[in-house]
């Protein structure tokens, strides 16, 4: 009996990483005492305690935060992006209204918290960015690389929203807003957005003055992609610098500016976004909006790709499996209790999603009011749409110096891209500064900005918004969920789920709850798996505006997945060859054994003391199957 137990407790540990916790890693420490290791005759061969393998100590200190209460904002200015005002109201509405809070709850409960809390303690367990935290199965090492990727993927697109919502903020400050009035070239095709009376027409093709800005006036877009992309527009250019000046002059510093900008990155959008909230609430139609939102279509609770969308959604909302939880509680005190700030986050950020979309829904309703619109889909757009269409038009209609009101909402959503943009970039930012600790940071924060300006001018040509979608759900989202598998598979079914616990306990004190470990170890990675799969046997091309991209379009997608994957795939390789041995086990076991010089606390004095304590809890009775889980 006891040796099933024992049987089943190594395959809770790890099927590849025993050899971790229970082989010596003796290394002489020349530099303490002189001498070699020397064998204490007085202990028996399998109890000599080993003398722990430090990191060099001259590497450059890490930085730290001012205090826990930076982290908690940083956090909050991350996850409370355009993710919740720009993507959530729109998906939760084409995805069945009010019957996708259901799926998106039970996606937030059973895979956005587990991977938030995963990453927040990974990072502040470690110490260092994204790719080196990786050491604990060196083969994998890859996905630190894939994150910064997807981060960059993200990030480029998202800075041509910041560009965006900067001109519409500068446009604000005139005396008549300019897309709530029709130009004479649009003469026959256009309704002032101030205008009562339908736009709806099937016979005649009638935008509204808002449609027409963005589309003609903003993006100066084509019409198709294979008409090309163009040159991109001046003003726009202008307003993508600004916007990448911004985000320097936040990360320039490193943790020391970000931890003072966090601040107001966190609170302001809260300011304006619950006067909003009171002010579409009062507006006439406004009921009917939020009804819209908030009614359940029970139909599609079994519709996949509800699902699909929640856990799409809740990455992009909580910013896992990009890298800026992992890299922002590498700045953590070693104790800190992060836990406290997981539940913190989560929550208010499903709160924050529930205020926008009844904001936003509640202006959408007064809007199809006032056009005289019975069925509120006919007003609601999509993705950019949705934000520099709807949302403008809505608020030229308001009676009360509707400028001001516009002013609020795109410094709020410049405010909330700049956050998220800022927690993206401090993502790579960490991994070249843990790759080239000796370069001066404002010099790599310099060259992301600078290679972000350089893409995102793609994004604001006049065919820019195709490649938003092909970069958005090629480079960002695909990638991003197959990290999140293999982030499941490497910590708890390679490293260990009772490793991981271990590591915990002497981080924190206290091992985590019964739910924590049914989700890592269970629950989380099969859903991801199932996600997954799902999602490759029923690929559909994306498209942009109804319409489907050229092949060669398509192909340019794809080569953006190919290339996160194969930042994975080539480290897995390359650490093969490296741990090259006379059979393929000894080779897979040797290339995915935690690396005794990289992997665990950084700071020496703590990686002894971790050291000790592992090498106590090898001598401990073995625990079963039922005692990791329920002790």
């Amino acid at each position: 009996m006891s040796k099933l137990v024992s049987e089943e407790s190594h395959r809770t540990s790890g099927f590849v990483n025993e050899a971790f916790q229970l082989e010596s890693i003796a290394v002489a420490d020349k530099q303490s005492n002189g001498t070699s290791c020397q064998k204490n005759n007085n202990v028996p061969d399998e109890q000599q305690k080993p003398v722990v393998a430090v990191p060099n100590t001259a590497e450059v200190q890490r930085e730290e935060w001012g205090g826990g209460l930076d982290f908690l904002m940083a956090c909050i200015a991350t996850s409370v992006g355009l993710g919740n005002v720009w993507r959530f109201p729109f998906t939760a509405y084409e995805n069945g209204g009010g019957a996708f809070l259901i799926p998106y709850i039970i996606v937030l409960l059973f895979i956005g918290k587990p991977f938030y809390y995963l990453e927040g303690l990974l990072g502040q367990f470690t110490n260092k960015s994204c790719a080196k935290t990786w050491a604990m199965v060196p083969a994998m090492k890859g996905l630190g690389y894939g994150q910064a990727f997807a981060a960059f993927a993200v990030v480029s697109y998202y800075s041509s929203l910041m560009a965006l919502t900067l001109y519409y903020l500068v446009a604000s400050f005139q005396s008549e807003l300019p897309w709530s009035v029709c130009r004479e070239e649009w003469q026959g095709q256009c309704v002032d957005a101030t205008s009562n009376g339908t736009l709806i027409n099937d016979t005649t093709i009638v935008r509204s003055s808002a449609e027409l800005y963005f589309r003609k006036i903003v993006l100066k877009e084509y019409d198709s992609i294979e008409d090309g992309i163009g040159m991109p527009s001046w003003e726009l250019a202008i307003c993508l610098f600004v916007s990448w000046l911004c985000i320097f002059g936040v990360l320039y510093r490193g943790v020391k500016s970000t931890g003072k900008a966090v601040y107001f990155l966190a609170i302001f959008p809260y300011i304006v976004m619950i006067a909003l909230l009171i002010r579409s609430v009062t507006l006439e139609g406004a009921i009917n909006g939020i009804l819209f939102f908030v009614t359940p279509k029970w139909d599609m609770l079994w519709n996949p790709n509800v699902w699909y969308a929640a856990i799409t959604q809740c990455f992009f909302s909580l910013s896992v499996c990009f890298g800026p939880i992992l890299t922002y509680s590498s700045y953590n005190t070693f104790g800190h209790k992060v836990n406290r700030d997981v539940m913190i986050v989560t929550t208010l950020d499903t709160f924050t999603s529930l205020i926008a979309g009844c904001t936003i829904f509640g202006i959408l309703g007064n809007l199809a009011h006032e056009m005289g619109v019975s069925d509120i889909s006919k007003v609601v757009r999509g993705g950019t749409g949705l934000a520099f269409i709807s949302y403008p038009e809505a608020l030229a209609r308001f009676n009360v110096v509707p400028q001001l009101f516009a002013v609020f909402f795109f410094v709020m959503m410049f405010v909330l891209g700049t956050g998220s943009a800022v927690a993206l970039c401090g993502a790579i930012f960490c991994v070249l500064c843990d790759h080239f600790p000796r370069v001066r940071q404002w010099i790599l924060v310099l060259f992301i900005s600078v290679v972000g300006f350089l893409i995102g001018l793609v994004y604001i040509t006049p065919g820019g918004q195709w490649f938003v979608t092909l970069v958005d759900y090629y480079g960002g989202t695909f990638v991003a969920i197959i990290i999140g598998v293999l982030e499941m598979v490497t910590i708890f079914w390679i490293y260990g789920l009772s490793n991981f616990l271990n590591d915990i306990e002497f981080m924190l004190g206290t091992r985590p709850t019964f739910y924590w470990r049914m989700c890592w170890s269970v629950i989380t990675p099969v859903l991801m798996i199932v996600i997954l799969i799902y999602t490759i046997v029923s690929y559909q091309p994306p498209t942009y505006d109804g319409m489907l991209f050229p092949d060669y379009a398509y192909g340019i997608g794809w080569l953006l997945l190919g290339m996160g994957l194969s930042l994975i795939i080539g480290c897995f390789i390359y650490t093969l060859i490296q741990n090259m041995s006379t059979s393929i086990c000894e080779t897979l076991k040797a290339a995915t054994r935690p690396s005794e010089k990289k992997w665990g606390p950084k700071d020496p004095a703590t990686r002894r003391k971790w050291q000790d304590f592992i090498f106590e809890k090898k001598f401990r009775p073995a625990k079963g199957v039922i005692e990791t889980f329920f002790k």
